[in-house]
């Protein structure tokens, strides 16, 4: 490893499944989990295309995005400067440096950074939780990572109505407990929901994640699909969910 790619204590180098890529995880702060590779496998970046990844964490969207889309160049925004640090060292080693920017900064500032109308797409894994059940003064990074302390749906919702260009696609993965007041605010916001997706655990428990994909100045039709079962049996994906990891 080069200087700029050395691990720093704590971090350790997983790899992605994809294209031989690797991604650099301090467990300490917080690693990316099966929503963020759900939500790689339900955007889509077309050829030509420019995404934008909101709280990008260690980059993990912007790098499933490039191996699995055809778009040209993908950004991911930080707000925590140690995660930003190992996503740029990611994209690094992963030899990426042509197609992946990542940037150091507030998501309640981006239209003002990138400008407005400068993105054909928008990807976010954003803080599900509300309120201050669950935090932990001892750590956070994850924090920041799970609850709405920095930045808050409304936030991630005016900004990329603002950051879209029009008929620009928005992509986020969310808590369908919280399904009502995100369908609401997607609408209220200029990006009009076209397809949705719930994803259950088990077939007969019920979804702990939906995946929604919107449109800047759409009309108004949702798609639901079919819903995404992510375990056959106990410790067993569906095969679907070996698809989109790339087993």
């Amino acid at each position: 490893m080069t200087t700029l790619n050395k691990l720093k204590p704590q971090e350790r180098l997983d790899e992605l499944h994809r294209n031989g890529y690797v991604i650099i995880q301090n467990p300490g702060r917080f690693c990316f989990g099966m929503d963020a590779v759900l939500l790689s496998g339900f955007a889509s970046a077309k050829k030509g295309e420019r995404a934008l990844d909101l709280g990008t964490g260690t980059g993990i969207i912007p790098i499933l995005l490039e191996a699995k889309t055809d778009g040209e160049h993908f950004t991911g925004l930080e707000i925590q400067e140690e995660s930003a640090d190992m996503a740029a060292r990611s994209v690094a080693l992963n030899g990426l440096a042509h197609k992946i920017t990542i940037v150091t900064g507030d998501i309640k500032d981006a239209s003002k950074r990138f400008g407005a109308s400068s993105f054909d797409v928008i990807t976010t894994n954003p803080p599900y939780m509300i309120g201050e059940h669950g935090i932990s003064s001892a750590n956070p990074a994850m924090a920041i990572a799970r609850h709405e302390t920095l930045c808050t749906l409304d936030d991630v919702l005016l900004e990329s109505a603002k950051l879209l260009k029009p008929k620009g696609r928005f992509y986020m993965v969310h808590r369908p407990f919280r399904l009502a007041e995100i369908l609401y605010k997607m609408v209220s916001a200029g990006i009009e929901p076209k397809r949705m997706r719930l994803v259950h655990p088990f077939l007969d428990r019920e979804p702990n994640m939906v995946l929604i994909e919107g449109l800047r100045g759409g009309n108004s039709r949702l798609k639901v699909e079919k819903p995404l079962i992510v375990y056959r049996s106990q410790g067993v994906y569906t095969d679907e969910i070996y698809d989109i990891y790339g087993y």
